[in-house]
């Protein structure tokens, strides 16, 4: 099948993760697959995205503001002539706007359904049961819920130690760990605000991740907080965790807690629609969003107890998960030619 991905954004994170791992993925499986950027995600620093794409996908890259990125890459999709165009994110959904009858147009929910960027598409991906409500008839006929995925990263021998040492951390002091850009709908704000009144004896917060919240937070944070950035190794950092917090106010899955999971952390998560979703998976109870109160008392209590867990990750095998996409894709396709 020829394939071609899209999205527009400049920076690592989630939802880049979701687009380069599919394309890789099914590269992998023998697929013709291409890769449309914008140039500016192929800087040379560590949060740019085309470094991390495989050499068996074909990457383009398109340049220019928005209006003329999206033009770019509309143009390059006439071009190539795919049987799939899978939009991540809003520039890439609007290039999507301008070829009805090319291909199957489709797009991945990352957020929420957003009728401006969707209601044109052939056919969506919600990562999440809860999207789909919000998607009209008769385009729901045509949408499929399907699990985010993540395959465990092992962490460098050595990480747990190296990392304490580098940001002087006690050996013995209690880390409470967030990965995460550092933006509101993250909840940071919460977060620090709940650490520091839980006032934990020999504690430490560490929020890895980079963002428009970060320096503003830096300000506020008293010594024991460690924001050391975006990091390219976050399974390092977290072996360097004793448990992980998201205080997220708007988290629509939440790889973060895959990756916690593969990590054997215990959880605690505020009631975001990626953790409402998650939670049996990780057993805790909810916060309440924005509450630091009762944030600060979870804090507390997880403190008493670290010990690892072991979760059931088989239902997020990423090879699983890329045959479900492209089982989708056919269907799809199946059925616009009857």
């Amino acid at each position: 099948m020829n394939i071609v991905h899209i999205i527009l954004t400049h920076s690592f994170a989630g939802s880049e993760r979701y687009a380069v791992e599919l394309a890789n993925l099914q590269a992998e499986q023998q697929h013709q697959v291409t890769l449309i950027l914008h140039q500016r995600a192929a800087e040379p620093r560590p949060n740019a995205i085309a470094h991390r794409v495989s050499p068996k996908v074909k990457l383009h890259l398109v340049s220019g503001y928005k209006w003329l990125a999206i033009f770019r890459a509309r143009q390059l999709l006439k071009q190539l002539k795919p049987d799939v165009a899978h939009a991540h994110l809003s520039a890439a959904c609007r290039v999507l706007h301008g070829v009805k009858g090319l291909c199957l147009r489709l797009a991945t929910l990352h957020i929420h359904y957003k009728k401006q960027q969707h209601e044109q598409l052939d056919a969506l991906i919600a990562i999440a049961p809860w999207q789909l409500a919000a998607i009209p008839e008769p385009l729901r006929q045509h949408s499929v819920q399907l699990d985010n995925w993540s395959a465990a990263q092992p962490a460098a021998a050595d990480a747990r130690q190296r990392l304490r040492a580098e940001y002087q951390i006690p050996e013995d002091a209690l880390v409470i760990g967030s990965l995460g850009r550092v933006e509101p709908s993250k909840g940071h704000d919460v977060l620090l605000a709940a650490f520091q009144q839980a006032a934990i004896p020999n504690s430490y917060l560490v929020l890895v991740g980079d963002g428009k919240s970060w320096q503003g937070l830096r300000n506020k944070a008293a010594p024991n907080v460690i924001m050391p950035g975006f990091s390219s190794t976050p399974q390092d950092w977290l072996a360097s965790f004793d448990f992980f917090v998201s205080a997220a106010r708007s988290e629509p899955f939440g790889l973060v807690f895959l990756e916690a999971m593969h990590a054997g952390l215990p959880i605690i998560a505020t009631a975001s629609e990626g953790a409402s979703y998650l939670q049996p998976l990780f057993n805790t109870e909810l916060v309440a969003i924005d509450d630091v109160a009762q944030l600060a008392k979870a804090l507390r209590q997880q403190s008493q107890d670290l010990q690892k867990r072991s979760y059931p990750m088989q239902r997020f095998d990423p090879q699983s998960k890329a045959a479900e996409v492209l089982a989708f894709y056919q269907h799809q396709i199946t059925s616009r030619q009857l």
